[in-house]
């Protein structure tokens, strides 16, 4: 019998250095941390060649103090003019604070700043405290034609945050992040933009008690960046959550916005329909930052039932029946289930592995059914709502799933992976530790679209030899859903990683998928929207620039293509 390794790589489990680069790239909580599991470790040495002896001594984990050249670009009468409205302790030319505000959640910014490299950095960090000193704040860099950025939660992951052409960054969250208003009879309710997820949604879950409601409700609203992403930020780059399939993206959720633009501030009508004219609130959904500030949000609720949630999972012998299962539980109109994911042939083995059923007698009894790796898929899912609705959804979904020769494998599987939802992202710090770099990309495409972009996408991915690749589908609507690519590959170059995420890129653009599902396009996706929307639609894009911003000071430097539209947006001053 051979001696079964017991070697456990130096994974990390201590806080960040306080005023380190790590403090800054590091996913999620400080004290959040999730390791790679024996099964895990083994899978990534094997894909990429690697022994234990590779893991022995962590690198480049950014431990020292952050430093970065003093810019200087602001005058001292236009910093004394920042302070007059927003007061000095609120505001910061501190190297710290310039980095951390200025640095999103791109792999690439992670492995520059793991390096002591500094990309670009705002000239100054303000502190708004209310709509009032944001008016003021982009009256005056209007005047003065200095850019600005906004940071809400910190998790962009397109480079949405880099200040390109310097300016002053706005962070939400410190004081704009409070509730204003719950008006139970229209079952809205208004936020402050800067408010954070799960300060958001456990105001709400306790409503009754804290907000004297005669109901608790939900968001329902729920993104793999949840802990670290703002109410302003869901609106500003269409996030959509986990949820979505029942509840809606944040595009639906959205009932209403304030903004502070340039040329003045928007309050938009809260009406839940009007026939007067292209919305402008739709104008401000999705715009990134490049039309104005989002100080406020009307909100949708849904009311919070979590104990009559029903779970459900089952396992398909194929890629194509489950989708199309899936596609007939859309469009049947017995009800949508709340989360609902369905996993590729790739992602299915992979998960198998994770949880030791790969090579186990379980794993024999499920081949002599004709449910066989490499080919059979996992199809999870929840429903919520009253009470009759969850459970009624949850016996549609097993109807049809069995039409479509799913074998039905309780909820369990969905149970563990609710609790641990919002912590895989975590991983990444660990495997970068060790070189290995771990990131997703994704796309929205129609039913008739799906197979081939799965197949010419995967089939890119697989022709970089050592590469490991997934994907699933976890947004659904009648006419079609998303694939979310998830790729793992070896390398400290960072040109390498950047040519291999750009090809994927390519490969969704030209497989006829959207550029982005729920990510955002940022400044990192910019370059591929002429291509995508046409040049009529950009035109529109950029008419609505000019008015709302004719200086061209909110979030320049390429964001959603509107002003640099090369792939060179990086070096551009």
């Amino acid at each position: 019998m051979s001696k079964q390794n017991t070697f456990t790589p130096p994974w990390r489990k201590t806080a960040p250095k306080e005023g380190s680069w790590r403090s800054i790239f590091k996913w999620g909580d400080p004290l959040g941390f999730k390791s790679p599991g024996d099964r895990l470790y083994a899978e990534l040495k094997e894909a990429f060649n690697l022994t234990d002896d590779d893991f022995q001594e962590r690198k480049h984990e950014g431990d020292g103090p952050v430093e970065c050249p003093d810019t200087k670009a602001l005058s001292r009468d236009q910093v004394k003019a920042f302070a007059a409205i927003v007061g000095e302790d609120n505001m910061s030319t501190d190297a710290y604070q310039k980095v951390k505000y200025s640095t999103g959640k791109t792999l690439e910014e992670a492995m520059r700043l793991r390096a002591g490299k500094v990309d670009r950095v705002c000239d100054l960090v303000v502190h708004p405290r209310s709509r009032e000193d944001v008016e003021k704040v982009v009256a005056l860099c209007n005047d003065e034609k200095i850019p600005i950025y906004v940071y809400g939660g910190g998790s962009s992951v397109n480079f949405g945050l880099r200040p390109s052409k310097g300016g002053v960054t706005l962070v939400l969250n410190t004081h704009m992040n409070k509730i204003v208003e719950v008006n139970e009879t229209n079952q809205t309710v208004r936020v402050e933009a800067g408010m954070m997820g799960p300060a958001f949604e456990e105001a709400l879950n306790s409503a009754r008690k804290n907000l004297k409601t005669e109901y608790n409700y939900t968001c329902g609203h729920f993104p793999q960046s949840f802990e670290y992403s703002s109410v302003g930020g869901w609106i500003v780059t269409l996030g959509s959550g986990q949820n979505s399939s029942l509840y809606g993206d944040a595009y639906d959720l959205c009932l209403g916005v304030e903004v502070v633009t340039p040329r003045g501030t928007i309050n938009t009508l809260e009406y839940p329909g009007t026939a007067t004219g292209p919305k402008v609130l739709d104008m401000m959904k999705g715009m990134e930052g490049t039309f104005g500030v989002v100080t406020a949000v009307t909100w949708k609720l849904h009311r919070h039932r979590p104990e009559n949630r029903q779970y459900f999972g089952f396992l398909f012998k194929n890629f194509a029946d489950a989708i199309e299962a899936a596609r007939e539980v859309t469009q049947d109109e017995g009800g949508m289930p709340s989360v609902f994911r369905v996993f590729d042939e790739n992602e299915t083995d992979f998960a198998m592995k994770m949880y030791s059923i790969s090579g186990s007698a379980a794993d024999s009894f499920l081949s002599l059914r004709g449910y066989k790796a490499e080919n059979r898929c996992l199809f999870l899912g929840s429903s919520d709502g009253e009470k009759g609705f969850a459970k009624h959804v949850k016996k549609r979904v097993k109807k049809i799933c069995k039409k479509h020769g799913a074998m039905y494998i309780s909820g369990y599987a969905q149970k563990l992976w609710e609790p641990d939802r919002f912590k895989h992202p975590y991983i990444r710090e660990d495997l970068q530790d060790f070189g290995i770099l771990s990131d997703t990309l994704e796309s929205s495409l129609s039913w008739d679209q799906l197979h081939e972009a799965h197949k010419a996408v995967n089939g890119f991915m697989a022709s970089r030899p050592n590469t490991m690749y997934m994907s699933h589908s976890s947004h659904f609507y009648p006419q079609g859903t998303n694939l979310y690519y998830i790729y793992f590959i070896k390398t400290d170059d960072i040109e390498e990683y950047r040519a291999f995420q750009d090809g994927v890129i390519d490969a969704v653009s030209k497989s006829g998928g959207s550029l982005s599902h729920h990510h955002g396009v940022g400044k990192m996706i910019g370059p591929w929207m002429e291509d995508h929307l046409g040049s009529e639609q950009m035109e529109a894009l950029r008419a609505l620039k000019r008015h709302f911003d004719p200086n061209n000071i909110m979030n320049p430097g390429g964001q959603l293509g509107i002003d640099i539209t090369t792939r060179q947006w990086r070096d551009i001053e």
